[in-house]
């Protein structure tokens, strides 16, 4: 096949998605796959200009959009794509644009009767206002410590723990600064275990192993530094210690997550499990980090597939879903 990786982009996770297309175009070629490689700059434009990344999508079998964050996660590229007729790996615009929104992920999951995490959502006046800030956690019933965080975004970016009221307003400022809403979470005590969640060529939805990660004990919480800083000290683990009925509804909850929200081709699922109940969905990522190193790939390696093996099965069903 004539593959395109789309990279790069404009979202704060520019070089992660650098990491993650240039993982997927080695793999691509070592497979046989003619690769051709397209990048979006950090201001949103085409590396070798608009109208020849149209002509070379337009030439391609299927496009990875291997894109983190907004502009290219959320459901834009995926619309372009969708109008030059170009198969292409991943969720369509719709379950690109709410996995990435965090509180629409959150109002879906829990009218569908599945467990999320407390939180408000600040947007408009409310990002200046402290005081409305705080009467509506205490409305919610939310203590601190929480987590504040961009409400579109990923990577860690712009979030906050915050462990007293006093500096709620500099965390929601900070994440302000990358987005026009602000989710305010409580924090979940517990294990933090993620699951990638994988379609088929024949339609099969599947989850991989879980994966728990043991987070770096110098940082406050699985922040960005924790997840790309070379020598953190965080760890994962996968397969993940689990009891067979905990990894069975982590299993069934991912994928009825995928499901739910009309995904497609991958996703990671990232759920808290508290000491006490069941497993809490923190948020799903439509394409997820996508290194050799990272954890997608790590949790299909513990299922017996190489990397190279996810990129073919991405590469089959998103030329399957086409023909369909």
């Amino acid at each position: 096949m004539k593959v395109a990786v789309i990279m790069g982009g404009a979202s704060p996770e520019h070089e992660v998605s650098l990491a993650s297309g240039a993982g997927i175009a080695e793999a691509a070629t070592g497979l046989g796959h003619t690769v051709i490689e397209l990048v979006l700059e950090p201001d949103g434009t085409w590396r070798d200009g608009q109208h020849e990344a149209i002509e070379l999508l337009q030439d391609a079998d299927v496009a990875v959009p291997a894109l983190h964050g907004e502009g290219g996660e959320d459901g834009a590229v995926q619309g372009f794509l969708q109008q030059l007729k170009v198969p292409y790996v991943g969720s369509g615009v719709t379950a690109s644009a709410v996995g990435l929104d965090k509180h629409l992920t959150k109002t879906i999951l829990s009218a569908h009767g599945l467990p999320v995490a407390p939180g408000i959502t600040l947007r408009g006046a409310d990002l200046n206002d402290p005081e409305a800030a705080h009467q509506q956690l205490k409305a919610a019933g939310i203590d601190f410590p929480v987590f504040v965080k961009p409400n579109n975004g990923g990577s860690s970016y712009g979030v906050t723990r915050v462990t007293d009221a006093a500096a709620l307003t500099e965390a929601v400022a900070a994440a302000a600064a990358l987005d026009g809403q602000v989710l305010i979470e409580q924090e979940m005590r517990g294990r933090e275990v993620d699951l990638a969640v994988m379609q088929f060529p024949d339609g099969r939805v599947d989850a991989g192993p879980a994966l728990e990660i043991h987070s770096d004990p110098a940082q406050p919480f699985f922040n960005t530094t924790a997840k790309y800083s070379k020598g953190a000290g965080e760890q994962f683990v996968v397969p993940a210690p689990l009891d067979a009925e905990l990894a069975a509804t982590l299993r069934r909850t991912a994928i009825e997550v995928f499901e739910t929200l009309g995904c497609a081709g991958l996703a990671r699922v990232d759920f808290f499990v508290p000491a006490e109940g069941g497993p809490v969905v923190n948020e799903i990522n439509t394409f997820p980090g996508f290194t050799p190193a990272s954890q997608f790939p790590r949790m299909w390696a513990a299922a017996g597939m190489t990397y190279a093996d996810v990129v073919q099965n991405l590469l089959e069903t998103a030329h399957a879903r086409a023909a369909e």
